[in-house]
């Protein structure tokens, strides 16, 4: 029964495939649902800091304000990382500034959590 419904599930994803590739603007269908996915996990992470960040607020306006701006300022860059990526990665010199970028945020991270576990 279960081989029957992966088939199933199988010939479903194959069938949507050749429909985007076959059909007159499928390709753009496509792309619309790639970017509603993308706006979903974005707010899906939004959230979830949002969540992370009400659950631990004493604990994150404990660090005092140094740490804590290195905190905000990590996650900033992370988002800044990720997003220039692509461009960053075009040149040698883009690629090592962001493997630089890299080092600085896992600095930053690790030396807020050292001072968290002093406490």
């Amino acid at each position: 029964m279960e081989r029957l419904q992966t088939a199933r599930n199988i010939a479903i994803v194959a069938l949507i495939a050749a429909a985007v590739f076959l059909l007159p603007g499928g390709g753009q269908a496509a792309s619309t649902f790639e970017a509603v996915l993308l706006i979903g996990f974005g707010v899906g992470f939004g959230y979830l800091g949002l969540r992370l960040y009400r659950e631990n607020r004493v604990a994150v306006h404990g660090l005092g304000d140094r740490h804590r701006a290195m905190l905000y300022g990590a996650i900033a860059l992370v988002a800044f990382v990720v997003i220039a990526q692509k461009r960053m990665w075009e040149t040698s010199l883009g690629e090592l500034a962001w493997f630089a970028l890299i080092g600085l945020v896992i600095y930053g991270l690790l030396d807020t959590y050292r001072h968290w576990r002093t406490y």
